[in-house]
């Protein structure tokens, strides 16, 4: 095995959720493979702010889409403009609301579900027909803990989640005789700005600590391995598969 087996020379990644956080982490690691990465956020600069400069410090080049991840008429015109040049495409645009399910607003419900799954199947139904055109391509959702779990005060995120774990199944079973990978990674408990709350709260944040055998909160650079993998000829023969990154928790 040579490091040949994780270039992404010539290759262009969208990466959704791209101009913070786990987005952030994971355009990085695919430019410094060697990608030009397309970022979207629902406030992505167009000359894609500070992912923007990194991508091109690396020397890769770089486009930044402002894209409503709520709106299905913004994601299928922003598939549209970049089905026809998408490589790889990493769908991991998210958000989160809390309140217990009894209480849960249904704006936070329809948010939740809009934003982490429909506009996820939109843009991959997009992207997806257009790499198969193509011969092939790589399609990386962001799952989480919670396509394992049920989380507490979350209902329509793990309900959100786990549907992508089913998604990501039940597109690799139609696309990878077509030679379209479809993989997910399941983040642990990572330090953004969704886990902001828990880490905030001195209890559940010893008790979460106190169930990773890594002992760490997990860093957004601790996905980029992983998403290059996915992303790269290493994982050809890779499909349907959620990665779990998470310092053991799984495990335990």
């Amino acid at each position: 095995m040579t490091t040949d087996l994780f270039d992404l020379t010539g290759r262009t990644a969208v990466v959704t959720g791209a101009r913070r956080g786990i987005g952030f982490a994971m355009a990085e690691a695919l430019a410094q493979a060697g990608a030009d990465i397309i970022g979207a956020s629902a406030s992505q600069e167009s000359d894609g702010g500070a992912i923007g400069r990194r991508v091109r410090e690396l020397g890769r080049r770089f486009e930044g889409h402002a894209v409503d991840f709520r709106s299905r008429e913004a994601v299928t015109e922003f598939g549209r403009a970049v089905a026809d040049r998408a490589d790889i495409l990493v769908n991991n645009a998210g958000t989160i609301r809390r309140a217990p399910a009894a209480e849960h607003p249904a704006e936070y419900w329809d948010e939740v579900i809009d934003v982490n799954l429909n506009s996820q199947f939109a843009l991959s139904q997009l992207v997806g027909a257009g790499m198969i055109a193509r011969g092939g391509g790589k399609i990386i959702f962001t799952a989480s803990l919670l396509s394992f779990q049920g989380g507490i005060n979350v209902p329509g995120y793990a309900a959100a989640k786990s549907a992508i774990a089913g998604l990501t199944k039940a597109l690799a079973n139609e696309w990878a005789s077509k030679r379209v990978n479809v993989n997910a990674i399941a983040p642990g408990y990572i330090a953004t700005d969704n886990t902001e709350a828990l880490r905030d709260d001195p209890d559940r944040s010893r008790s979460i600590l106190e169930r990773i055998p890594a002992g760490r909160w997990g860093e957004a650079s601790d996905l980029g391995g992983a998403t290059v993998f996915l992303a790269s000829r290493a994982s050809d023969y890779v499909s349907g598969v959620v990665l779990p990154v998470d310092g053991g928790w799984m495990g335990r």
